[in-house]
Formats: structure tokens, C-alpha cells, sequence
């Protein structure tokens, strides 16, 4: 079975080809520019070190400083980083960003340690790569299981470290850390709005629109918050532990401050699960795949990678998938869904409002100049509905293109045209 990267780098060739994105540029982005391996010696509490396996990818700095998130999570490895990495690359090119890709993690189960060793572990990673960072090279962000406290964490060593204040060298910080108004959410807003920008264009009213979403972290979570209030009915969510579906639709404040009340041991890491909330006789349990299957006009993956497969696809009844997630539908799949007509908004433009409002926040610990919850909600609108809108134009001026390939077309060729202004086998050749 081919690992995550080569599925990316697959994907990656199919849609710069279907783009006529020239060979040379293809394999200059199939490829990260530089990967850091540590392994970090932790002091735990009963007074034993443990050793926990990290990493760090620079995929590209085309474009400007690489960018991407640091994960806790067991699962991470070196081919999930660069794959992160790739996608974050598209990413930025798509919504216009003067970043490159980057990501990082930590092989760990955070929920297994304290609050102490959590602290710990943070900053042992910021030792390590305290060279393989900074405001100008690489400017890392919160991910799967990690937040703004932790991201605090980080930043403090590394100005230890350097003897100096650098509040650039990371973003999703706590505010009162140098951190942006509007960041925690802004997974979970953008790809509200890109919701909201599809169905104007499709003309469907909120009411009207039934959505399941697996995943209820913090962008499920405030994905389903924004529906709710926007007048969407959101009939399922679910986590690790399973999930919840009511046909009338659920009460999403109440599921989250159920699944936040039943965490007693470490309020970083939720141990509750949405199917334990109390007093919802109307509601029932179901399990993940339940939730895949369901007949609703919106599913949003928001988990991890590859949540549909080739083993799953054909239980896929809904209309539009939202990707929250990083890479939550397979290459086969996605093609099985676009042969069946269902539109995919693809996680390269639908979950772009965490980078983009890491953007935000750099630019303003850069100035100096903290902007106000308006600005950035304003700012980052504007920026996803001129991706939005590209990506729509090239879609319906192409036929047989789906999203996905419109998006990754529209990065691509951004791309070339800086991969030109550098020099290329034709210019040097032809003098073109």
C-alpha cells in the first residue's frame, strides 16, 4: 500500500499534468527541501526519562518562510509530514500567501501525560529545532492535539534560547502571548464561509441544508457552532469515541459543554465523547462510519487523513463533502465521488483559515499592531472568497475539472511563474 506521501505526490502530478504545469515544476514540488529528525529526552513525573520521536519538514520556501502545524498525535511520521507539508504548500499558493509549506509532530499519545511532562515535551521540541525555526525560515502553528497554550510554551524557549523577543516565530499564540484575535476559530470559520460561498452559488437556503461533520475538535466544533447559528441544521457530529445524530437537528452548545464537562483529568485533551451527552433522549448513538453513510446534503470530514476509501466510498450519500480535515478522502475515492456527481470542496481551500489568519498574526507581531476581531474575520473572508472565486471560474470554464483539480491548477500555475522568474531548462535552453 503506497504511504500517505506517495499518494500526495500522486495527486500532485495528476493535477499539475491535467494543468500543463511543466515536468520541471512538478519535480521540484514532489520532493521536501529539507526534513529534521530528534529524538526528545523528556523528564517524566515519576522521575524516568522517556524518548519521543520528532520531526520537522521544510517542504518549500518558494513562495517565503515555510508554514505548518505541530501535531501530538501517535501516528505521526515521516511520510504524514511530508505530505502535510506538500498540501500546506498548495495551500498557501492557492489563497496567495507569501508562506511555503512546512509541518512537524511528535510520535506521542498527549492525553497519556500531565500537564508538567505536556510542558515539557513542548519545549524539548523547541530546543531541538530552535536552529530550524524562526520568523524569517520557518513559523510554526498549533495542530492535531496541540493549542495556543502549548504554541505560548514554544514560543517562550525559543526567546530563551535566543536571548531576545521573537513573537513571529510562531502563530497561534494565546493573545495576551502576541497571539491574533480570531485565530482559535479560524479553521472552523473558513470553511463556513466556503460553505456559505457554495451554497449562494447553488442557491440554497441554510434551513434547507442537513450536515453531519466527524470530527468535533476545535474546527468541528466551531464549524458546527457557525452552521447552527447561521440557521443550518446540523444533525450528527461524532469523535473518536463515536457520535450523535438527531433528525431535528442538534443543540451543538449543549453536546459541546457535555463532552467538555465530562473531561476531569487533563482539560487540554478532552476525554469526554459527544455520544455521552446527558438529557438527550432524542438523540442517538452512532458510530463514525454511521456518520459517513448518512443521507445528508453536507458531510465534513474533520478528523485525520484518509477517513474515505476505497472501502467506504460507495456508502457516501451526500451531496457536498466539506474536507476540514487534511487529506480526509483518498485518491481513488476522490475520483469515485466526482464520477458520482458529489461536489468536494478540497481541504487545500476548505480548512485555509487557520493558515490564513496565521498569516494575519504574524504580519501583526511584525508591525507591532494588533488588529480587531473584525478586521481579521473581514480580512480573512475577503482573501477565501477571492480563492473561492477563482477556483469557481476555472471549474466552469473547464469541462470534466472538479474543485480539486481547479484549485490545484490555480496553485500550480502560480507556482510555475515563480519556478520562471528563477530560471528553468526552457529559458536557459531557448532564451524563452
Amino acid at each position: 500500500m503506497n504511504t500517505i506521501f506517495e499518494q500526495a505526490v500522486a495527486r500532485l502530478l495528476a493535477m499539475g499534468q491535467l494543468a500543463g504545469v511543466a515536468d520541471s515544476v512538478l519535480a521540484g514540488l514532489s520532493r521536501p527541501k529539507a526534513m529534521m529528525y530528534a529524538s526528545l529526552p523528556v523528564r517524566m513525573d515519576d522521575g524516568a526519562t522517556q524518548y519521543f520521536d520528532a520531526y520537522r519538514c521544510h517542504y518549500s520556501q518558494m513562495l517565503g518562510p515555510s508554514k505548518g502545524g505541530i501535531r501530538f498525535h501517535p501516528g505521526v511520521d515521516d511520510a504524514e509530514m511530508r505530505a502535510l507539508g506538500l498540501w500546506m504548500t498548495i495551500k498557501c499558493a492557492l489563497v496567495n500567501l507569501p508562506f511555503g509549506g512546512a509541518k512537524g509532530g511528535v510520535v506521542v499519545d498527549p492525553k497519556s501525560l500531565s500537564r508538567m511532562e505536556l510542558e515539557r515535551l513542548s519545549r524539548a521540541y523547541m530546543r531541538a529545532m530552535a536552529d530550524f525555526v524562526g520568523p524569517d525560515l520557518d513559523i510554526p502553528a498549533p495542530d492535531v492535539y496541540t493549542n495556543e497554550r502549548i504554541m505560548g510554551w514554544m514560543r517562550d524557549e525559543y526567546e530563551v534560547i535566543k536571548g531576545a523577543k521573537f513573537p513571529a516565530v510562531i502563530t497561534g499564540k494565546p493573545v495576551n502571548l502576541g497571539g491574533s484575535e480570531g485565530r482559535f476559530e479560524a479553521t472552523g470559520r473558513g470553511a463556513f464561509y466556503c460553505i456559505e460561498f457554495l451554497r449562494v452559488k447553488e442557491g440554497k437556503l441554510p434551513e434547507d441544508l442537513r450536515i453531519a461533520i466527524q470530527g468535533f475538535g476545535n474546527a468541528g466544533y466551531h464549524l458546527a457552532r457557525l452552521l447552527a447559528e447561521a440557521g443550518y441544521k446540523v444533525v450528527a457530529v461524532s469523535d473518536s469515541q463515536g457520535g450523535i445524530y438527531c433528525a431535528q437537528g442538534l443543540d451543538v452548545q449543549l453536546v459541546h459543554e457535555r463532552k467538555i464537562a465530562t473531561n476531569q483529568l487533563h482539560p487540554n485533551y478532552p476525554e469526554g465523547s459527544v455520544s455521552s451527552c446527558e438529557n438527550c433522549d432524542s438523540y442517538q448513538s452512532i458510530s463514525n462510519e454511521d456518520l459517513l453513510a448518512m443521507e445528508v446534503d453536507i458531510l465534513v470530514p474533520a478528523a485525520l487523513e484518509n477517513a474515505i476509501t476505497k472501502h467506504n466510498v460507495e456508502a457516501v450519500r451526500a451531496k457536498w463533502v466539506v474536507e476540514v480535515a487534511n487529506g480526509p478522502i483518498s485518491l481513488d475515492a476522490d475520483q469515485a465521488l466526482f464520477e458520482r456527481g458529489i461536489v468536494v470542496i478540497p481541504d487545500v481551500l476548505a480548512n485555509a483559515g487557520g493558515v490564513i489568519v496565521s498569516y494575519f498574526e504574524w504580519v501583526q507581531n511584525r508591525a507591532g499592531y494588533p488588529w480587531s476581531l473584525l478586521d481579521v474575520q473581514s480580512r480573512l473572508k475577503e482573501k477565501l472568497e477571492a480563492a473561492f472565486e477563482e477556483m469557481w471560474q476555472f471549474q466552469h470554464q473547464k469541462e470534466g475539472v472538479s474543485f480539486r483539480q481547479a484549485a490545484y491548477a490555480k496553485a500550480l500555475l502560480h507556482l510555475q511563474e515563480v519556478f520562471k522568474m528563477k530560471g528553468t531548462k526552457e529559458y536557459f535552453a531557448n532564451g524563452e
